[in-house]
């Protein structure tokens, strides 16, 4: 969970009084949420580019979907989407027709409408508003309930830059910046440490030992790096789980018999660092001693040959 600074509001400057430990209250923000929709039906509203885009973020979600469009009004991806990849559920080949379409509303956990009529966009959401539907009105964020943001999706890690509907392209451009931080091997570690903990809590079911678990877990996570928790197999994990019953994580070099990951050691000699881009300075360091080695035996070598001559 991100920090911030406690006796402060990023938004107004404000200060707490001096002591205060608690986080400043800072109005006008949005409740940024992992939403479950697996398994839910999700309605949208048109066929266009920002459709497409609404459907793959529902569709990563796991939602049933239905979708309202003519034929003759889908973009190619949702053309694709629709007829070819058949990942929706339902397709109704029309407009939506309020005095028809009205009725089925209720049926559904979440509404999109990505149309350019904005007076039927707002009567959908006004009647989606009546049945305590969530909705959102693509482009209208006085009528949206949610707003989609900016995401990052690597494995299990999602990560979401919003700015309230008021920045679409800045929300975009600072999510790539964080991308570039973001090491590529996460979601292979989050994985593995999913697996773990699961194995752990197979092996320790009982509620009462949940925050030792929590505390054992931290200890692995702090204790292997990311790479080394991308190289954890079965065995390893298997060994690792052997040091619960006297409250210790064995090593990586205790576990896998060697000092450093073979991803570790090629990232220090051939990798970049994925914030600034710049060349791991070992390879380049190790290039300099090897040609400046023989460079200095070649000219010891040649003074030899002089002075014996």
């Amino acid at each position: 969970m991100a920090s911030r600074n406690p006796s402060q509001c990023p938004v107004t400057g404000q200060t707490a009084d001096e002591g205060q430990n608690y986080p400043k209250i800072c109005p006008g923000g949005g409740l940024l949420l992992a939403w479950q929709l697996k398994g839910k039906n999700v309605l949208i509203v048109g066929g266009g580019p920002v459709a497409a885009g609404r459907l793959v973020n529902v569709l990563d979600a796991d939602a049933i979907v239905t979708v309202v469009c003519p034929q003759s009004g889908l973009c190619s991806e949702m053309a694709y989407r629709i007829n070819t990849q058949k990942v929706v559920h339902q397709h109704i080949d029309t407009e939506f027709d309020p005095s028809t379409h009205f009725s089925m509303l209720d049926q559904f956990a979440m509404v999109l409408t990505a149309i350019d009529d904005v007076n039927l966009s707002k009567q959908i959401c006004y009647r989606c508003r009546d049945l305590r539907i969530p909705v959102n009105v693509a482009d209208v964020p006085p009528e949206c309930d949610f707003y989609f943001g900016s995401l990052i999706r690597n494995g299990p890690l999602q990560v979401m830059v919003s700015t309230g509907g008021q920045g679409p392209k800045i929300a975009s451009q600072t999510r790539q910046k964080i991308q570039a931080a973001i090491p590529k091997n996460v979601g292979q570690a989050i994985s593995n440490v999913g697996k773990l903990r699961g194995m752990l809590r197979k092996k320790v079911p009982e509620v009462e030992m949940g925050a030792r678990r929590m505390r054992w877990m931290i200890e692995v996570c702090e204790k292997w790096n990311l790479d080394e928790i991308c190289e954890m197999n079965q065995d390893d994990m298997e060994k690792v789980l052997a040091g619960w019953e006297n409250g210790y994580v064995p090593s990586y070099k205790q576990v896998k018999g060697k000092w450093i990951s073979d991803v570790r050691w090629k990232k220090a000699l051939f990798g970049k660092c994925p914030v600034v881009g710049y060349s791991s300075p070992y390879l380049s360091g190790l290039i300099g001693v090897v040609v400046g080695a023989t460079a200095a035996t070649a000219v010891l070598l040649g003074r030899g040959f002089r002075t014996s001559t």
